[in-house]
């Protein structure tokens, strides 16, 4: 019974909707403030109770240059980096910063993350982050493609290309003919990060249908809005000239969500953007 007298510490706790204008159908990163005092084993407890597909905490940073330092734990483990987290944290920390503070009308920002410095701004009431390196690009070889396109029930015929994708989580882009494609594609359990994408009709307000999938509990889970994904795939398009940026891809669809993300090409950068809400704010008692 000793462990109900325990002193707790309370952390300002937020949970930020992100890539939606309307609440409720982004995607949700849990963030934890002031985060300093807590060790990696409880981050983890953190993230595992939380359930969410990431929580962040934000810490002091320890590099030149960065505004503050942010760790990403899913239920399972940390990630170097991830989209949504890193635009729902940047939202967080600029709404802890005080109007007595010169951090509180910051419009660009720096993310000490694992991955490095990210780059974020703000602009027309949108946050965006500047894509990472890809860590690793190109086709991928004959037999991946046969397993991804096996797990993922598709017809050659469907596909144009199959290639890594990876700025972090390890992620393999297939590349569809059309967005109906992207739609119909019902995937089976594979270990693999996948990413599927396929163009909307010309005219259309999104050019690009997106969704993602990854592991988890030994069950494949379907992401609704997935940063990283989607700025890994604005290099590849962008590279290739499949898509002419400033674009906006829709994701979320099947899961009831109204994901968009917007992706610029701006200062030698790919620039991933959407927006960010605050819809639970709080303490959070560790």
């Amino acid at each position: 019974m000793a462990g109900w007298h325990t002193r707790r510490v309370r952390y300002p706790f937020v949970e930020v909707d992100v890539f939606s204008e309307q609440p409720f159908l982004g995607n949700p990163v849990a963030v934890v403030l002031d985060a300093d005092d807590l060790n990696e084993a409880t981050m983890q407890r953190i993230a595992r109770w939380t359930n969410l597909s990431e929580t962040t905490f934000v810490l002091t940073p320890t590099e030149s240059g960065a505004d503050y330092r942010v760790r990403i734990f899913t239920p399972v483990g940390e990630l170097p980096f991830a989209g949504h987290p890193t635009l729902g944290t940047c939202h967080a920390w600029l709404d802890h910063c005080t109007t007595d503070r010169p951090d509180s009308n910051r419009t660009d920002v720096t993310q000490q993350c694992a991955a490095g410095l990210i780059r974020v701004r703000r602009r027309g009431g949108r946050l965006a982050f500047a894509a990472p390196p890809l860590l690793r690009s190109g086709p991928v070889d004959p037999a991946v493609q046969r397993e991804v396109l096996e797990v993922a029930g598709l017809d050659e015929a469907d596909v144009v290309a199959v290639e890594w994708a990876d700025n972090g989580p390890g992620w393999i882009a297939v590349l569809l003919r059309d967005a109906d494609a992207v739609l119909a594609a019902r995937l089976a359990f594979t270990e693999r990060f996948i990413g599927l994408a396929g163009p909307h009709p010309t005219g259309s307000p999104e050019a690009i249908e997106v969704r993602a999938f990854f592991p988890k509990d030994g069950v494949l889970v379907e992401d609704p809005v997935t940063g990283s994904l989607n700025a890994a795939l604005g290099v590849i398009l962008t590279e290739h000239g499949d898509v002419t940026p400033p674009y906006v891809a829709a994701q979320g669809q099947l899961l009831g969500r109204v994901g968009r993300i917007h992706v610029e090409v701006d200062d030698g950068a790919v620039w991933v953007g959407g927006a960010t809400s605050t819809l639970v704010a709080g303490q959070l008692e560790a």
